[in-house]
């Protein structure tokens, strides 16, 4: 049987003949077997997932002329006969998609474009920078859109720095700098629960996991209270994964940084376990992400171990945290968030 395919990867499956004998970068691809299903008609695909669980979703499909990445760019400088970008969640990540496109196509290679009509596509015409020729529509189907164009011109080179933004931060810890990158979560501010959070950061000791770090706000305030802490900061967001390593490297201070599904990357007991952890998955709320974590977390916590979130009040955390670590704390709270810990 095959395997359910997203309502885009329908539509690029229905035009299939695009990329006939064609060598295919897949950018942003989605958690199905698209860049498999397209191995009949080309000859090679190369498919960047940005986001870890996508990434893990088709890892062990890999085959000799199926390339697998995750990251927020490619390990190498091929050039492709066309590149297919899956319109993503974030607005601010479409130029940074765009140029990475540019940057991999040959000259007049073929840039495809889809997503669904109501992540934004519609206005693709108006985004794509002038080295490409203007998109043409040549698909309306399952919700979703399918537009094509090709360069025309020299993509500029692609540079991380580029793409991240940089303020700084007063915290009670001290001053941190925080460095961001398109399509992170409060990629221009700092977000009002982290803020919270910041504002009731206990003390810790030995080895901490930072879950859900984002751009690394919450290790960097830790670390400048307390530098001799061992951190990891682990997330499923390319993007963030980087913006929290310049992060670091902006305030002088090391972090363990990897990618996590959930917390199954991570192979050792904490001492601590803190968060401002991710509810939504793709444009729906979940509580699913949550229950995972708290559960995980209390395998993965030492016996006198802290664990100290900050969530939206509403959603369902106390409970959670109850059933698993037989107490629950409420350590501050605002109209729109609460701080649980299993330490009162």
């Amino acid at each position: 049987m095959t395997p359910v395919l997203t309502n885009p990867s329908q539509i690029i499956l229905r035009n299939r003949e695009l990329v006939d004998d064609h060598s295919v970068l897949i950018l942003n691809y989605e958690s199905d077997l698209l860049p498999v299903e397209l191995l009949e008609n080309t000859s090679k695909v190369c498919a960047l997932a940005l986001d870890y669980h996508h990434y893990l979703h088709i890892e062990h499909h890999k085959v000799d002329n199926l390339a697998v990445h995750f990251g927020h760019q490619l390990p190498h400088d091929e050039l492709f006969d066309s590149v297919i970008i899956y319109y993503p969640k974030a607005k601010s990540l479409v130029p940074y998609l765009l140029n990475l496109a540019g940057h991999h196509l040959k000259p007049n290679g073929q840039l495809i474009i889809t997503g669904e009509n109501k992540g934004g596509i519609k206005s693709i015409p108006k985004q794509v920078p002038d080295y490409f020729s203007k998109p043409l529509k040549l698909d309306n189907a399952r919700h979703c859109l399918l537009f094509c164009s090709e360069l025309h011109g020299v993509a500029p080179s692609i540079n991380i720095q580029d793409w991240a933004s940089q303020y700084q931060l007063s915290t009670p810890q001290g001053e941190i700098t925080i460095c961001n990158l398109v399509g992170v979560f409060s990629e221009k501010r700092l977000d009002a629960g982290t803020q919270l959070l910041l504002e009731h950061l206990p003390k810790m000791s030995g080895k901490i996991l930072d879950f859900g770090c984002g751009a690394g706000v919450i290790a960097a305030a830790l670390l400048k209270a307390q530098p001799e802490l061992n951190i990891d900061c682990v997330d499923i967001n390319a993007m963030a994964l980087e913006a929290c390593k310049l992060t670091m490297e902006a305030n002088g201070v090391k972090a363990n940084i990897f990618a996590s599904d959930g917390l199954s990357q991570t192979n050792t007991q904490y001492n601590g376990i803190i968060s401002n952890p991710p509810f939504h998955d793709g444009l729906s709320a979940t509580t699913q992400i949550a229950k995972t974590f708290v559960q995980d977390s209390a395998l993965k916590l030492n016996k006198t171990g802290l664990f100290y979130i900050v969530a939206n009040r509403h959603l369902p955390y106390a409970d959670t945290i109850e059933m698993y670590f037989k107490q629950v704390h409420v350590r501050a709270e605002t109209n729109h968030y609460k701080i649980y810990s299993n330490q009162g």
